[in-house]
């Protein structure tokens, strides 16, 4: 429910549908699979035997691949709608496999869809430096699903409630790192789409002059404080530089290694910081309106992602007063 309520909202997925649909599902599945697990282990209610719990386990991987595959090759984003079908097959079969043969098979269709992420992030291998810790942790994830497969392959070293035990031990330990990560990270998907949209797309930087833009990109900020307008975009800055989006995008992820929206959170953080040291009088809530946030609860996740603090802590730490301490 927290991984709900603070990251699968509809700002973090702008043009994201799919992806944010597939989170959703995969969360509730997951959910499932882990009152399952409580049901057999400690009220001896064997629905891990039931239909729903097996169909719900096939549904785990192809909905992880949804939710991915939109983040992590946007290219892609057609042929998945038209290929809905084909993720939803082993699904749809489930109910017709032999017992004996369906709880290793829905990991053996788990472990293909950990090579094909393993290959993405493979891919994506130039732009971990900007994703450093996050990826460390979400590598946690991918360790335990990893072992969570080899486990459920091999479940007949570790029969009955010892593997069911496992299992949900596995899933508690992922959700606590993705809860970790988006806690470091909170529109660590916003982030990561900017990223992987520079990554895979041809260089458009071939007759721009980097540096001059990037000067010229400086004073928008720094002189015009241009960030100030809650309405800035990707593409109102660009025309204001006269790039395109895709230019200015692959500029500022290749130039200054990090997406548009981090940069333009930095940009305003940097600004707020500054009000908050030398107008102790101003409200914190004035200060985040007065620099491009459009409410006190935008600003202080950013401040904290950004600072890893809140508002009124950095105010109180660098003040007149107890500088002069």
């Amino acid at each position: 429910m927290i991984i709900v309520l603070t990251h699968f909202r509809g700002e973090n997925y702008q043009n994201q549908g799919m992806s944010r649909a597939m989170g959703l599902i995969l969360l509730l599945a997951l959910s499932a699979l882990q009152l399952a697990h409580f049901a057999w282990l400690y009220l001896d209610q064997a629905w891990v035997v039931t239909l729903p719990y097996r169909m719900t386990l096939f549904a785990v991987a192809p909905a992880f691949f949804l939710f991915s595959q939109p983040l992590l090759r946007p290219q892609a984003l057609s042929p998945i709608r038209t290929g809905l079908v084909g993720h939803a097959l082993p699904v749809l079969i489930s109910p017709w496999l032999p017992d004996g043969l369906a709880l290793p098979l829905a990991f053996i269709v788990g472990a293909g869809y950990l090579l094909w992420l393993t290959y993405c992030l493979y891919c994506l291998r130039r732009e971990r430096s900007g994703f450093h810790r996050e990826m460390l942790l979400l590598g946690g994830v991918f360790v335990i699903a990893i072992g969570v497969s080899v486990l459920g392959l091999g479940q007949g070293a570790v029969p009955g409630k010892p593997f069911y035990s496992l299992y949900a031990i596995s899933i508690g330990a992922a959700f606590f790192l993705v809860q970790t990560t988006l806690g470091l990270r909170p529109k660590l998907s916003v982030e990561v789409r900017e990223s992987v949209q520079a990554a895979y797309a041809s260089s458009t930087l071939t007759k721009v002059d980097c540096h001059s833009m990037l000067s010229a990109l400086d004073v928008l900020m720094q002189t015009d404080r241009i960030y100030v307008d809650a309405d800035l975009s990707l593409p109102s800055l660009a025309e204001r530089l006269g790039l395109t989006t895709h230019q200015l995008s692959e500029l500022i992820n290749v130039r200054l290694g990090k997406g548009f929206s981090r940069y333009l959170r930095e940009q305003r953080i940097a600004a707020a910081k500054a009000m908050l040291r030398d107008e102790p009088s101003a409200s914190v809530l004035s200060v985040g309106l007065s620099v491009g946030f459009t409410s006190q609860s935008n600003f202080y996740e950013a401040f904290r992602e950004v600072e890893g603090m809140t508002p009124g802590c950095y105010r109180k730490l660098h003040s007149k007063g107890e500088l002069s301490k």
